[in-house]
């Protein structure tokens, strides 16, 4: 039991008291925790917001719903450009199966968005990628599907290419969501994530099976291969590429061939500890979860025997902890010279590290370039030193000041990032229900 002295009773009052007159005031002033993005002026030809960004960019706003009944998407996830300049987005829709969809996007002359929905009634759909043939390729929660979108009614041509994966009776809403991407040979690699955060017991021990393992590792918490067979068709079997990954939304090949994943790590309530990790996947590479984090640090609940930590692989480098990365890709456009080969990643937390954007220096493989004894900013503002000795992500932020701003903008919760044939950079922002443009001033 802790005991509190009076004269800290008197002030955790005050305390309660000054809080209450502050959030008095926010409602007051019309301040509160607005999603909206305020604009004034442009930015590359759309409105712009108030985002501070890197010198030589802005954020402009291409869209944002204003409420749950107008036309768009509810939670907009994935993004992929369409010639023409049209766009699809992938809809959450909610953290229940079947809320979700997938939309079309255009713009009149004036650049007024107009939506077209083309598929309703999805399992929480995320990835949206071009795929071989130049088919369209969606992952729901436990499937992902093809479809052409040129048709007069797009849901009559929708076919199942992968099903049977992992579904909310396995995942019970903790990381339920597919993503994919397509190695060279155009196997497809499909992400499944655990269904739990630490594979643990009530009793915060390790729930393993004879051999002393976690009981889950047999079939979630990685990535599978399914070998393409050719005319759109990939086989339903898989094999496990790499395991060991609690959470593999952000995945993405390099033309090299290079896999990397962005590992979402445990959820302790340390704001400055577990940190993210990048990780170079390779064949049969267990990569920690659920028993150690960092570089090879255990996690409490399982022993030495069962955590082996020194013989798993290392990230190549660590990000802030409880950033939240979500997507990641190599920048190829013609607007941004200065980013051109870099890797573009979402941070997507919403801790102190979320909210940014990085573009990650990387080798001619597309492997992150890494400093020791780096530091990381936190928001409201000031930095953090990475642990000693270990390799960080270098590169640059280029969304320094998306932290919430009263009346102006909230913090960013960025997701999905799309490059245009301009090579302006197109971003979703899932919790504001917004879609934001990176393009020059």
């Amino acid at each position: 039991m802790v005991r509190v002295s009076k004269q800290g009773m008197r002030a955790m009052r005050a305390i309660t008291r000054g809080a209450a007159l502050s959030a008095v005031a926010l409602v007051l002033a019309g301040a509160g925790p607005s999603r909206n993005y305020a604009v004034e002026g442009t930015c590359g030809g759309f409105r712009a917001t108030s985002v501070g960004m890197t010198d030589g960019a802005c954020m402009g706003l291409v869209w944002q719903g204003q409420d749950q009944g107008s036309d768009g998407p509810k939670m907009p996830r994935g993004l992929l450009a369409l010639e023409g300049g049209d766009w699809l987005v992938s809809d959450l829709g909610g953290w229940e199966a079947g809320k979700g969809g997938l939309w079309r996007l255009s713009f009149d002359r004036d650049r007024t968005p107009q939506w077209r929905k083309l598929l309703s009634g999805l399992s929480m759909p995320h990835t949206i990628a071009r795929g071989p043939g130049g088919r369209i390729y969606v992952s729901e929660m436990n499937r992902i599907l093809t479809l052409d979108i040129g048709a007069a009614d797009p849901a009559r041509t929708l076919r199942t290419v992968i099903g049977d994966l992992p579904d909310n009776r396995l995942h019970d809403n903790r990381h339920p969501l597919s993503s994919f991407v397509f190695d060279t040979n155009g196997d497809l690699l499909v992400n499944v994530g655990a269904p739990s955060d630490r594979c643990l017991d009530r009793q915060g021990r390790g729930r393993a099976d004879a051999r002393g393992r976690c009981v889950e590792e047999a079939q979630t918490g990685q990535v599978r291969r399914h070998a393409y067979l050719g005319d759109g068709r990939w086989a339903e079997d898989s094999t496990v590429f790499a395991s060991g990954l609690r959470n593999s939304i952000a995945l993405v090949r390099h033309s090299s061939g290079t896999i990397l994943q962005a590992e979402n790590s445990v959820d302790l309530n340390d704001p400055a500890h577990p940190f993210e990790e990048v990780n170079v996947l390779r064949q049969g590479g267990h990569y920690g979860w659920p028993y150690c984090v960092d570089m090879q640090t255990p996690l409490p609940g399982w022993s030495a025997a069962q955590s082996r930590c020194n013989q798993r692989d290392k990230p190549v480098a660590l990000m802030p902890p409880h950033a939240a990365p979500l997507d990641m890709l190599y920048y190829s456009g013609a607007m941004f010279p200065e980013w051109r080969g870099r890797l573009l990643m979402t941070w997507h937390g919403y801790r102190r590290t979320g909210g940014r954007i990085m573009a990650v220096e990387v080798d001619e493989a597309g492997v992150p370039l890494s400093d020791t004894n780096g530091y990381y900013a936190i928001y409201p503002r000031g930095a953090l030193r990475y642990p000693a000795n270990t390799p960080s992500v270098r590169g640059k932020i280029i969304t320094p000041r998306w932290d919430n701003v009263a009346g102006q903008h909230p913090r960013g919760t960025p997701v999905v990032m799309a490059v245009a044939a301009d090579g302006s950079i197109w971003v979703t922002d899932d919790k504001s229900r917004a879609i934001l443009r990176i393009a020059r001033p």
